[in-house]
């Protein structure tokens, strides 16, 4: 039996409200604190509770920046939570919904060991090698 990767979506799109709900229970989510978002983040958490950070929604606030800057910004805290040094399994896909793939991106999310990209509807997926999560915790 596959080990189902261990995902993070970060949502960015300040007006993301009720999509919220279809994105499956237990996947950690971080969204951008609206007041569109955050309403729906808190009826959420109530009708689904989390065991832990590393499942539930986090809602994060943020200055009025781009939704790229958004992501850029959390991205630290991302992996912090759910990186080599706060689990066994540290999380190997993310998820980002509410902008596009950027040459930018690109280069940032390469410093987290991501190297696989693909566009998405709302976003984009981008993929890291358990081994290069793990090798991320060793290096330091």
């Amino acid at each position: 039996m596959a080990i189902e990767p261990y995902k993070v979506v970060v949502v960015v799109d300040r007006s993301f409200g009720e999509k919220l709900v279809s994105l499956p229970p237990g996947v950690p989510v971080w969204i951008v604190d609206t007041p569109t978002n955050t309403p729906v983040a808190r009826r959420l958490r109530k009708e689904r509770p989390a065991n832990s950070h590393l499942n539930g929604i986090t809602t994060y606030n943020d200055v009025d920046v781009s939704p790229e800057e958004s992501l850029l910004n959390q991205l630290p805290d991302i992996d912090l939570h759910h990186g080599p040094y706060s689990t066994k399994r540290p999380y190997t896909q993310l998820e980002v919904i509410g902008t596009p793939l950027s040459d930018k991106l690109k280069i940032i999310l390469a410093d987290y060991g991501f190297r696989q990209f693909s566009t998405t509807s709302e976003g984009f997926l981008t993929i890291r090698e358990d081994q290069a999560a793990q090798k991320l915790r060793s290096s330091d």
